[in-house]
């Protein structure tokens, strides 16, 4: 096979997305070996510098592994029913534990449904397959609150429905993403899934510093940028409107595709912020009801962009097609009625409340804790496994902070879940956390 004819894009970048194609496929199997840095180079016509940057984007991506002698050759796929990141939040086998390790909203504070459903079940209403893919009622409703114009608006099946959808378009083996770190665990499952090379930067309480950004860049440029601009998961920090347009500064002379995951929208305390203000082309903004109005709705909206959400719904319509209408009816109910929105507007507070009494608890104990929003906390330990343990045995389970590492941070850290915070005693949470964070300095 002439491997440098499936080449055509002659960047680093385009000979590791090639090369990424033809090791999925299986055209180059398990145990192959690459061409020679300057044999390729020599058949491309590009320096040998050139190459081995597209080796090392493979090798990043786990595609390839470096052999002795036998130069760079193809790994052997992964096992991809193996345990992931995410699925290491969950605290299993600890029945009767105060479960702090799942950032679920609180079922007391979700808006009731019940006389909703019951104005729904008396009206007739048929639907086509033909029908817009999102009610226009509710498209005015979400137009009319988002963040910035937005070219496009539709609506998909939750918020990581939408990075997946948008994301499996977009990237291939050896695909430049950036992310936050710490970030949600399973952003980082999706791009390890699809290949991608991630770039992984540090956060301060406002987000991604622009300096680590334009580093980032002139490094190498990113084809996808993917942020949670309001309480953040698990960090709790929330973007301002000048760290918005100092990032987009330094995204102005990029290529990269700009994702906003606003998750907890609803429940934020925060003023909606966009990267999309600035730079509507290449944004797209994802806001998802599930923390705010109930996950069995499964619903979030994607606006921004025109390029990569028309794509996103030409290939949803030869699938899915559209998102319930029925839901959707049902969520434009609760986005207008005066009761829902009452009702999300007191869970906001009271999930503010819970989360900084704990943080108060914590600082007073002389742990920290950071959160300025959301409903986590992401809490310093001296060793995260002797802290899980201690927790454990003492009732309380909470989220490993390396599940939400793209690479690993100085210190440890737990996430913790402040939502189910609602008839315990803050301060004896407080007080058992603040022991395990210290059990390392005891012994």
């Amino acid at each position: 096979m002439d491997i440098s004819a499936s080449v055509s894009d002659r960047t680093a970048a385009g000979i590791a997305k090639a090369f990424g194609r033809l090791i999925t496929s299986g055209e180059l199997p398990a145990g192959a070996r690459l061409p020679t840095v300057r044999k390729l180079a020599q058949e491309l016509g590009v320096s040998p510098a050139t190459v081995s940057q597209a080796w090392q984007r493979l090798l990043r991506a786990g595609l390839v592994r470096t052999d002795g002698r036998r130069g760079t050759v193809v790994r052997t796929p992964a096992n991809l029913t193996g345990p992931t990141r995410y699925s290491r939040l969950r605290a299993e086998g600890f029945a009767g534990l105060l479960d702090l390790s799942e950032s679920w909203p609180d079922p007391a504070l979700l808006p009731r449904v019940e006389s909703v459903l019951e104005q729904l079940s008396r009206d007739q209403r048929t639907s086509s397959y033909f029908d817009p893919p999102l009610l226009p009622g509710l498209e005015e409703v979400l137009r009319a609150d988002w963040p910035f114009p937005p070219a496009v608006l539709t609506l998909v099946d939750g918020a990581m429905d939408a990075v997946d959808r948008l994301l499996s378009g977009l990237v291939r083996p050896g695909t430049r993403v950036v992310v936050e770190n710490p970030t949600f665990p399973p952003i980082l499952d999706l791009l390890e899934l699809f290949g991608a090379e991630v770039v992984a930067l540090p956060v301060d309480d406002r987000g991604i510093e622009p300096g680590d950004l334009g580093a980032a860049l002139r490094e190498a440029d990113a084809d996808a940028v993917i942020l949670q601009p309001r309480g953040q998961n698990p960090t709790g920090h929330s973007m301002d409107e000048p760290r918005a347009e100092e990032l987009a500064a330094v995204l102005r002379d990029s290529t990269a595709l700009i994702i906003e995951d606003d998750h907890s929208a609803g429940i934020s305390v925060s003023e909606p912020v966009s990267l999309g203000h600035h730079l509507p082309e290449r944004t797209v903004h994802i806001r998802g009801f599930s923390k705010s109005h109930g996950p069995d709705l499964r619903m979030a909206a994607v606006g921004g962009a025109e390029g990569p959400i028309m794509s996103l719904l030409r290939r949803r319509m030869l699938g899915s097609g559209w998102t319930s209408r029925l839901l959707q009816n049902v969520l434009l109910r609760l986005l207008t009625g005066q009761e829902p929105q009452e009702q999300v507007a007191a869970a906001r507070k009271e999930y503010a409340a819970r989360r900084s009494a704990l943080q108060r608890a914590l600082t007073a104990r002389g742990v920290t804790a950071h959160g300025r929003d959301g409903t986590n906390l992401w809490v310093g330990v001296r060793n995260e496994q002797q802290a899980l343990v201690s927790l454990a045995l003492n009732g309380v389970a909470v989220a490993p902070g390396s599940a939400f590492m793209a690479t690993r941070l100085p210190g440890d850290f737990l996430r913790v879940a402040c939502a189910p915070l609602d008839q315990h005693d803050v301060d004896g949470v407080a007080e058992t956390i603040a022991e395990a964070a210290h059990a390392t300095r005891r012994r």
